[in-house]
């Protein structure tokens, strides 16, 4: 049974009089989409009326209604994939976009696997800064998170992750003028700001293809931890540039282990 309704009647009268010239006639109700049943009830105190609609109703529109679910998703329901290798959840989701994502996955893979190189540099016996170590261990770690992390979204939204090729890293970082520590962190800083210039395309993929989720994944989730990145290993690029290749090295690497504990 289909209830319509017109948009400017009340169902319940609490003067309990007569319900006046809005109700004069079935045949006005009626040219108001508004189909009622002839017998008007009265409720158990007496105080007012029940309008009890009937199955008389038409199935036209309701006045005023613009969503036709039933009808809109006619055509989203010829578009549902029956191919069992094609995802039921993409949506707005172009190929330039997936290819993209599966870009920036493969740029995170490769600086994480440059930091876990400069990991096992610093951790060797005959180098022995633990701080070092550990700094680049945790970035190593970050940024396979961070490809984890879209990975996931690229999941999500209905897309294929395709892993590429990863270059084979540096195994040595001494630098006969900068000495070892400034050399890798300065190659640390270039590579934040290459994976930031990556994002910035990703982002700006999105934004020409009108994809509203993947442009606030990429701001919430990337952007701004980028920066601070870029700005902390700019800060310890400048340190090291002042205390030289010598007992300073040592000292940095101290105050590296210290930040650790503390944050521990």
């Amino acid at each position: 049974m289909l209830l319509k309704a017109a948009p400017a009647f009340s169902l319940l009268n609490t003067r309990g009089d007569s319900l006046g010239p809005l109700f004069s006639s079935a045949s006005s109700l009626s040219n108001n989409n508004l189909a009622v049943s002839p017998s008007i009830l009265r409720s158990k105190t007496g105080s007012g009326f029940l309008v009890c609609a009937s199955k008389g109703a038409t199935n036209k529109s309701l006045i005023g209604v613009v969503f036709k679910p039933f009808e809109e998703v006619k055509k989203e329901l010829n578009l549902v994939p029956t191919l069992p290798h094609v995802s039921l959840a993409r949506q707005k989701f172009t190929d330039e976009s997936e290819a993209a994502i599966n870009q920036q996955i493969n740029v995170e893979y490769n600086v994480s696997y440059v930091y876990h190189a400069m990991f096992a540099y610093f951790d060797r016996d005959n180098v022995a800064l633990k701080g070092l170590a550990n700094f680049f261990k945790e970035s190593s770690i970050e940024e396979r998170e961070h490809a984890e992390k879209l990975m996931e979204y690229q999941n999500k939204r209905g897309g294929k992750v395709k892993l590429h090729s990863i270059l084979m890293p540096l195994s040595e970082f001494d630098h006969t003028e900068k000495g070892d520590a400034l050399y890798a962190m300065e190659l640390a800083l270039c590579l934040e700001k290459l994976t930031n210039e990556k994002l910035l395309n990703l982002h700006s993929v999105a934004d020409r293809n009108n994809d509203v989720q993947l442009v606030d994944f990429v701001e919430s989730e990337f952007l701004a931890e980028q920066v601070e990145s870029i700005k902390k290993i700019s800060e310890y690029v400048s340190q090291l540039r002042r205390v030289g290749k010598g007992h300073g090295v040592w000292h940095f690497d101290q105050m590296l282990l210290r930040a650790e504990e503390a944050v521990a």
